[in-house]
């Protein structure tokens, strides 16, 4: 936490020189603009997942409303999209661009920026040339995290941040939170499969496998299902980033209040949630998700509320205006709503 702590606050402080020095320090090479390389890049799988997410996400989109409380009091709330958005691309996970960044376009996200570690940037390029992005920097950790908060002279601020990284990047995010909006502190790999009566056992242990390929502090579990209610209210007490539900078990998709994501029946493996279905994988890990979901169209809107009234209804609101603001001892509020006459 220190060290990413000077970091953050040696960029906030000195911009570039700060940023190039760190770079070179962590990565060995200068910030710069990524090139594209697109050799391995699977440009037709790619643009299929992103033709999902975008149709996925399009339906996503809440409604604006608008409401004549009473006569001459109108109240209308409108989504508008974000200015800007950061986006953190772990090495080489072009899914995880997909994921972030076709989002981002549906809301109508005007600038686009992409961060992503020196290696494999060109991949990570090539794969953004394909979504219609063109602004992706070769640098990483903390010191790129503090770059899209605070602005650079090379990379200019961000409105807000998303995409997963590690511990570091994450602790990143989460100071850099105080001061720009981020999507969610998203930590190691979660899984939990519950093994419910008839459920493939041998589709447990894929699941697990596939899930350890994450790295270091993944954390998997297989739960017997036998007892539904029991699993229930281990799933709802763990809040896991991904829930398998094999079997049986499969009944409990509807209950179940805490999970990033859940993949229903033998056939339902998480790969495809991260890969090909469509459905957002940057999800909330460490028991988050008893409070946040994964990230989805409405990460890259606001809404905005837009009051207006007539005199009459000036007339309406007023007794109420006054004897709240008396109560409240704001006398000026409540000469606001006086007019002569």
């Amino acid at each position: 936490m220190a060290d990413v702590a000077h970091i953050v606050s040696d960029v906030r402080a000195n911009g570039h020189a700060a940023l190039s020095q760190w770079a070179v320090e962590l990565d060995g090479v200068e910030p710069a603009r990524a090139v594209a390389d697109a050799a391995g890049l699977p440009a037709a799988a790619l643009l299929t997942l992103a033709d999902r997410v975008r149709r996925w996400h399009s339906l996503q989109r809440p409604a604006d409303l608008r409401l004549e409380i009473e006569p001459g009091i109108e109240l209308e709330r409108r989504w508008v999209p974000l200015e800007s958005v950061g986006i953190y691309v772990p090495r080489g996970l072009v899914s995880t661009l997909v994921m972030c960044a076709v989002p981002a376009q549906v809301a109508g996200v005007s600038r686009i920026a992409v961060v992503t570690p020196p290696a494999g940037a060109g991949l990570i390029a090539a794969a953004a040339e394909l979504l219609g992005i063109d602004e992706v920097w070769a640098v990483g950790g903390p010191q790129a995290v503090a770059a899209l908060a605070y602005g650079t002279d090379l990379i200019p601020a961000v409105d807000k941040i998303v995409g997963p990284g590690n511990a570091y990047v994450n602790e990143a995010k989460l100071l850099v939170s105080r001061d720009v909006a981020i999507d969610l502190p998203a930590g190691p790999s979660e899984v939990l499969v519950v093994l419910g009566r008839g459920g493939d056992s041998d589709a447990a242990e894929r699941e697990v496998a596939a899930q350890a390929e994450h790295g270091a502090g993944t954390v998997c579990r297989v739960i017997d299902g036998a007892d539904l209610e029991a699993a229930l209210v281990e799933i709802d007490r763990v809040a896991p980033e991904h829930l398998v539900l094999l079997g049986d078990a499969a009944a409990l998709a509807s209950r179940v209040r805490n999970a990033g994501a859940i993949f229903v029946g033998d056939d339902s493996p998480v790969a495809t949630g991260d890969y090909a279905t469509g459905g957002n994988h940057v999800l909330p890990t460490g028991g988050r998700a008893r409070s946040t979901g994964g990230l989805g169209l409405e990460a890259f809107l606001k809404p905005i509320t837009v009051q207006r009234l007539t005199r009459d209804g000036l007339e309406l609101v007023r007794p109420v205006v006054e004897a709240l603001a008396e109560v409240e001892g704001m006398p000026a509020h409540a000469e606001a709503v006086r007019r002569p006459g």
